[in-house]
């Protein structure tokens, strides 16, 4: 099994005239390789899929997969709250070679814990590949508690999860309750570095679309127990981290972008609009502070 530890990068999906930017992407994915990213998960939340169409969808993954050619693992966004669209999602990475998949809880539908289970369950049992949970209860409304993670973590081919919970607490709690092998990555940006101070893994990562070299090093020292490195970054990238999410995510992130000349189009699909006026002035001011700009 290939290694999931350190920095992953949610990638932004490039839009131009309304459609994928397909060479846009391709360039994002060389940018990310060239900074020594650990690996790279399209189609998740900062890639805007909950407003890819199928066919999108499942064309990105396909791309990331062809484009990266094996040189970084490539955890695939799959999730949906319908489980026989999961399904369908997490089969179509499996068959585009993707190493494993990132499935978020069941938003909208409001389930149990034993829905929880089952969703998941379910999605393991029909498709053979690497999977990762993801909870992010800020979206999706449902918490996958520690308890269910630990029933889940049986399964032999959920192999982690991508915690974006925001509570230190919980993340030691899933440490705790799971077994030893099991993956912990942050899901939130600013917990990334005490994450894996309390036995997590890693993070995957929004800012490190516009920094990947800065959360590479953050969470390598981490990772190393390097704590006064790890601690310079963290309080380094911290302002870029908190300006990810100043307006609605991918927004700030892919405004970012644009300003570095990595895509030509910063604009996300309704209904997330463009970062405002004064998050555009913020990032320039914070990217100028540290000579991304």
């Amino acid at each position: 099994m290939k290694s999931y530890r350190g920095a992953f990068t949610a990638m932004v999906t490039p839009f131009l005239d309304g459609r994928v930017d397909e060479q846009g992407f391709i360039d994002l994915i060389e940018f990310q390789i060239a900074q020594g990213i650990h690996g790279l998960v399209p189609c998740g939340t900062t890639g805007e899929s909950a407003t890819l169409g199928f066919d999108e969808h499942k064309r990105v993954v396909e791309l990331a997969v062809k484009t990266v050619d094996g040189r970084v693992p490539v955890i695939a966004g799959t999730g949906a709250n319908n489980t026989l669209e999961a399904i369908e999602f997490t089969e179509s990475a499996r068959e585009s070679g993707a190493d494993a998949v990132l499935s978020v809880a069941p938003y909208y539908n409001k389930p149990s814990q034993e829905g929880i289970y089952q969703h998941f369950k379910a999605i393991a049992e029909a498709v053979d590949i690497p999977m990762f949970l993801y909870n992010v209860p800020g979206r999706t409304v449902v918490n996958i508690l520690p308890e269910t993670v630990a029933r889940l973590s049986e399964i032999d081919n959920i192999i982690g999860i991508k915690e974006a919970c925001g509570s230190l607490e919980q993340v030691s709690d899933v440490i705790r309750f799971c077994p030893d092998d099991f993956i912990i990555l942050s899901g939130d940006d600013f917990t990334s570095m005490p994450t894996v101070c309390v036995g997590g893994h890693g993070v995957i990562s929004v800012v490190s679309n516009i920094n990947p070299a800065g959360m590479v090093e953050m969470i390598e020292a981490a990772l190393s127990g390097n704590l006064a490195t790890a601690t310079i970054q963290h309080y380094r990238l911290f302002p870029l981290m908190k300006l990810m999410f100043r307006n609605p995510s991918p927004a700030p992130a892919k405004k970012a972008l644009e300003m570095m000349g990595k895509i030509k189009d910063s604009t996300p699909r309704l209904p997330i609009t463009p970062a405002d006026e004064e998050t555009t002035r913020l990032l320039r001011e914070a990217m100028q502070s540290l000579d991304m700009l």
